[in-house]
């Protein structure tokens, strides 16, 4: 009898072990998956970044500069369809081919406006009807107060930050038009793969810092890490969701 409980009780250990091993070998296997995947598309990151005259700095929307990624591109277009937004509120004009983008999507759904902020006037910005371009920085009051005039009481609003990226500016910058963001919707900060996330890293504290330092002040708003479906984002962690609670 007793022989027959150790049999049992050395089966069931046995078992144990092997199921042990078995799940400690597939808990292997998704890290070492995990680590493969990141160390592959952080390559593919810093080369795509580092050959910026080839990339992202020779990237035209019909044929206007945007320094963006293309897959970001894309991504901007599945929430402005889905938001459906009244403004889109832009800090960092350039040479306006993002804020045409923008325009265009608007076009097409037949809504809303963009209204996109630069403190330098670059001649030659493309002009549409749905685009308001303001001179002066972002942070500045008069601007600001313009932004404010420029929003209705019920109107959906986003935002995209890409001017000044170190984080003092761009930790201002949230800390301002996060108010403007309405529920549901997205404030979205450009360029956080900068200060070595992964490029970039002697940058020094820039995006991705100041949107740790905001989440930490500000729990209106939530990563949404599904904008980053497509592995390789210029903005890691700078998809920021508005909760409607």
């Amino acid at each position: 009898m007793l022989n027959a409980k150790n049999h049992v009780l050395s089966t069931w250990l046995v078992l144990q072990f092997r199921r042990l091993k078995a799940n400690v070998n597939t808990f292997r296997l998704v890290m070492y998956q995990r680590l493969v995947k990141k160390y592959v598309v952080n390559s593919f990151h810093r080369l795509y970044h580092s050959n910026s005259s080839q990339t992202w700095l020779n990237t035209f929307y019909l044929g206007v500069p945007v320094s963006k990624c293309p897959l970001d591109l894309w991504v901007y277009q599945e929430i402005i369809f889905k938001l459906k937004p009244d403004v889109i509120i832009e800090c960092g004009t350039w040479k306006g081919g993002s804020a045409l983008f923008m325009a265009h999507l608007l076009d097409i759904l037949n809504n809303g406006k963009v209204i996109s902020i630069d403190l330098e006037d670059v001649q030659g910005k493309p002009q549409h009807k749905r685009i308001d371009y303001l001179l002066g920085s972002s942070t500045s009051e008069g601007v600001v107060a313009q932004v404010s005039r420029l929003i209705g009481s019920k109107e959906r609003v986003m935002v995209v930050l890409d001017s000044d990226h170190h984080r003092e500016h761009v930790l201002n910058e949230l800390r301002i038009y996060s108010r403007f963001v309405t529920k549901g919707s997205y404030l979205i900060v450009e360029d956080t793969n900068l200060n070595g996330h992964p490029v970039w890293p002697k940058f020094g504290p820039g995006p991705m810092e100041a949107v740790s330092q905001f989440l930490q002040e500000n729990k209106d708003f939530i990563i949404d890490k599904m904008k980053e479906k497509f592995y390789m984002t210029f903005n890691p962690n700078g998809y920021l969701v508005k909760s409607v609670d």
